[in-house]
């Protein structure tokens, strides 16, 4: 199984687009593994970009909803619940005080605790609609896949 994801380009750009998904890492770890397995960079971005955007969507119009069956449920998990609202709350201020624009901005910037499963939790969390959130976004996701295309391909250097 092992070999047939890295070995085949299907299988190449279905772990992209599933390691794209991964909250944390996103794009950012997608695009250059799939760079890495040799897919071509067209492929390669189509796929990371697909897979980090898929989600968004769903975190912004149930994640609420989500947290308040966890909350229900399993009440051990509420201080950590709430953890993670505080932690967008404080992320948020940026994004509430220039809206759209501010998070594009926040999504753009790859690195950790930025990107659009953030993203689209500060979007649920200070009621952005869905036909604001999602193009933002979409663009910060954009600007963060240059941002590491060219990490990747050592046009920009770090240390």
């Amino acid at each position: 199984m092992i070999s047939w994801l890295t070995g085949t380009t299907l299988g190449k750009l279905i772990s992209t687009f599933f390691i794209s998904m991964v909250p944390v890492v996103e794009l950012r770890l997608g695009l250059p593994y799939g760079i890495a397995l040799g897919l071509d960079y067209p492929l390669a971005l189509l796929a990371a970009l697909i897979g980090n955007m898929v989600p968004v969507p769903f975190i912004i119009v149930y994640i609420r909803r989500i947290f308040i069956w966890i909350r229900r449920h399993w009440e051990r998990l509420d201080g950590f619940i709430t953890k993670l609202e505080n932690k967008a709350h404080l992320k948020g201020e940026t994004v509430r005080k220039y809206g759209p624009l501010g998070l594009l901005i926040f999504v753009a910037i790859p690195l950790p605790g930025t990107g659009a499963w953030t993203g689209a939790l500060i979007a649920a969390l200070l009621d952005m609609r869905l036909k604001h959130a999602v193009p933002s976004i979409f663009l910060g996701v954009c600007i963060a896949a240059g941002i590491m295309t060219a990490l990747t391909f050592g046009v920009i250097h770090i240390v």
